[in-house]
């Protein structure tokens, strides 16, 4: 597992041992990443139940300003921590030890890129993503990453699927606000 590209680039990152974490492979952040990378300049992100942090390290290392971290693990988080620390990345984020669910319901900040890599057959997915849309700023955008066996995240209210990717047993959904749409046909 290693940061793709940007300034952080070819930097190992390591998980936390065990199963509960379940990292995103190289393939499927490449995919993900390709299909947002005009979309990170700048942006604020959250990388809810953030495991290694990978996927809120490769925003960042790809222009992101500003990401926040959030998971229950002490593993995961001591391993983000260790994670931003090796690619430099600390500097522009906070780790907030947490319950994802407890996070995304009461903080008061507000996105413009969510990642949603939950444990899977939990069912968090339905149940956070509408949390998730109700803290993303006007044009923002939603990745979710659930098993490929499972039925397709239904597009939050005020919000559209964009598209599904598909790899063998992961398949990653990206949501945007329907704000989008409106600003395209101005």
């Amino acid at each position: 597992m290693r940061v793709i590209t940007g300034i952080a680039r070819g930097t190992v990152l390591t998980a936390p041992e065990g199963l509960d974490v379940r990292p995103t492979t190289d393939k499927v952040k490449e995919g993900i990443f390709s299909a947002i990378q005009f979309e990170l300049e700048d942006r604020y992100v959250l990388d809810l139940f953030a495991g290694s942090g990978q996927l809120g390290i490769e925003a960042l290392s790809r222009g992101a300003k500003h990401a926040i971290f959030v998971d229950s693990s002490p593993k995961s988080v001591r391993s983000v921590n260790d994670n931003l620390r090796k690619t430099k990345l600390d500097k522009y984020s906070e780790v907030i030890s947490r319950d994802s669910f407890d996070y995304i319901s009461l903080t008061a900040r507000t996105f413009d890129i969510i990642f949603l890599d939950p444990p899977y057959r939990h069912g968090h997915i339905d149940r956070v993503l509408p949390m998730a849309a109700a803290k993303l700023n006007k044009g923002g955008l939603i990745v979710c990453e659930y098993e490929s066996d499972a039925e397709p995240p239904t597009a939050p209210e005020g919000m559209y699927l964009r598209k599904i990717y598909k790899y063998s047993r992961i398949n990653a959904a990206i949501f945007c606000s329907e704000a989008d749409d409106e600003e395209d046909e101005s």
